[in-house]
């Protein structure tokens, strides 16, 4: 088996009384995407940039394509790319500028490699665009060219879809996956759910501590152990405070129209019928559901072992 690109072991950060990064664990492999989920502020880019040696840690190491992290980040930085959540582009240089700056950056001479990159994020036409005049989705494409620019063996993208329509994120995890195929190891910083269906496995962390790491039908089989179910009815208000009062029921909510609820394993759907019809609820339909990334990370954050 080939050597991990990362290698993380008890990672920790600490900022005078307050944990960043908790005792975290994992390896990443080649041509792996990883996705690391979780709410603002849980420490996911606090481990990005432990990883890139930015940060020293307070405990616990890390390794990056076979360079130790705090002793050897000069090594990392020239090996990987870093698209952070506040673009680093320059607005009042060109498309074209901003790619030669941070080519050179990198040492990077030769304007036909230069070519490739815009080129492969698909920028080629607003080569001589001003930056500031490029649309949101147009200045993420330009980011993820600055990043791939000196062709990395590893990106470290933090948040990089945040504020971006439906159709330029769809856009962008394409690219994601092209360069997945070609070997590149990518970990991806999201609070988007659905989004982090997308990554091979997926990371979900909450006050600085990895509650879990596998793929997402992995968690989704090992953490939504129950049934989902959707609850059309015109009665919601009272089919909610009915369905919360039964132990059966995990967790219920409003989903829209309707009710969404996760139910302890061995509750079918006849058993929901008798508990609403009891209470004399009205019931539309009851309807199988899918288990989701949220629902995993909501059933993970609110286990007692985990803080919740």
């Amino acid at each position: 088996m080939s050597q991990p690109a990362i290698l993380v072991e008890n990672l920790t950060r600490r900022f005078g009384d307050f944990t960043a990064v908790d005792h975290v664990t994992f390896e990443v492999q080649p041509g792996e995407i990883l996705g690391y989920l979780g709410p603002n502020g849980c420490g996911k880019t606090t481990t990005i940039r432990l990883l890139l040696g930015l940060l020293q840690p307070s405990e616990g190491r890390a390794s990056v394509l076979g360079f130790d992290s705090a002793r050897q980040s000069e090594q990392i930085r020239a090996r990987c790319g870093y698209m952070s959540q506040k673009f680093a582009i320059y607005d009042d240089l060109t498309v074209w500028e901003n790619l030669r700056f941070y080519g050179g950056v990198y040492g990077i001479s030769d304007i036909s490699l230069i070519q490739k990159t815009a080129r492969h994020v698909g920028i080629e036409a607003h080569l001589n665009e001003l930056t500031r005049e490029l649309s949101t989705g147009w200045r993420q494409r330009l980011a993820l060219g600055i990043a791939l620019v000196h062709s990395p063996r590893l990106l470290f993208l933090d948040e990089p879809t945040s504020g971006v329509d439906p159709n330029a994120r769809r856009i962008f995890w394409d690219l994601l996956y092209e360069l997945s195929a070609q070997g590149v190891t990518i970990l991806v910083t999201t609070h988007y759910m659905d989004e982090a269906e997308y990554c091979h496995r997926v990371g979900m962390m909450r006050a600085g501590r990895l509650l879990a790491m596998d793929t997402p039908q992995a968690l989704k089989e090992q953490v939504v152990a129950g049934g989902v179910f959707e609850i059309y009815t015109p009665s919601l208000s009272a089919s909610l405070a009915l369905l919360k009062a039964n132990p059966g029921i995990i967790r219920v909510g409003l989903a829209g129209d309707h009710l969404r609820l996760i139910a302890q394993p061995g509750v079918k759907e006849e058993t929901l019928w008798r508990i609403l019809q009891a209470g004399a609820a009205t019931v539309e339909a009851i309807q199988p559901g899918e288990a989701g990334l949220e629902d995993v990370f909501v059933q993970l954050s609110s286990d007692p072992k985990n803080g919740g």
